[in-house]
């Protein structure tokens, strides 16, 4: 198993990318702490990994992402109750399509606040047990958009372009410490948001792909259990595409 016993914390862990990532982690042998916005979905989340494997190690909590002594607290609690924190997935954020002329101060902010400062947050807090190890892997996602752009909706590309920068600068200044940090940057990818959209708006984007599918949350997934594990050992600040080379 390419994860044994390693003790992974997986932001917006309870859907999508992020339960996918939970599900292969497990597969590979880790023990899970998924967090979600709410308890009631991390419960959810827990009880159907649960179900699929009895025996799965996985338990779920809520911490407030954007407030750094919520988050601190809960991530002694992780390392008090495993003795380490192996693995960190920063996946939790949110998108956002509005025209940038209505934007305003509150719409920005509430993105920044989850999927940069978050992401600060819980690197900040993993950190502290990781420096102390010698070892640690920091994964997030971040999007095609941070690479070409989208049409509305500035906030969210602006944010993953962050999270690219703050990747390759931690790489540098972590790697002496053991702690090796990277990014996957998804394509447009079959989450249940996205299964909501038209067919007749699907259909040309799919055109523009050259391997003529959507990406699947399993597909992130797969790449996140690789950069995690010792098979990428010598694998840090990269920013991996995987978008089935999407263009769009």
């Amino acid at each position: 198993m390419l994860l044994e016993n390693k003790v992974a914390v997986i932001t917006g862990g309870s859907r999508g990318i992020g339960l996918a990532t939970a599900k292969a982690f497990l597969a590979e042998g880790a023990v899970v702490v998924l967090c979600a916005s709410r308890q009631t979905t991390a419960d959810q989340a827990v009880a159907s990994l649960q179900e699929a494997d009895p025996a799965a190690k996985v338990e779920g909590i809520c911490p407030k992402l954007a407030d750094f002594a919520a988050v601190q607290q809960a991530f002694a609690r992780i390392a008090e109750k495993y003795g380490r924190i192996d693995i960190l997935v920063n996946n939790a954020g949110m998108s956002d399509s509005t025209p940038f002329t209505d934007y305003n101060e509150e719409i920005f902010a509430k993105v920044m606040d989850l999927n940069i400062k978050g992401v600060y947050n819980c690197t900040r807090a993993a950190v502290e047990y990781m420096e102390k190890q010698g070892s640690g892997v920091i994964l997030s996602t971040s999007s095609m958009v941070s690479i070409y752009g989208q049409p509305s909706g500035v906030a969210y590309p602006t944010s993953k372009f962050a999270v690219n920068g703050f990747t390759v600068s931690l790489a540098r200044e972590l790697g002496p410490k053991g702690i090796r940090v990277n990014a996957v940057a998804p394509g447009i990818i079959e989450t249940d948001m996205m299964r909501a959209v038209p067919l007749e708006v699907i259909e040309p984007l799919i055109a523009q792909i050259p391997l003529r599918r959507l990406g699947q949350p399993e597909d992130i997934a797969n790449a996140f259990v690789f950069l995690a594990s010792e098979k990428a050992s010598y694998i840090n600040g990269v920013v991996l595409s995987v978008d089935g080379m999407a263009r769009v």
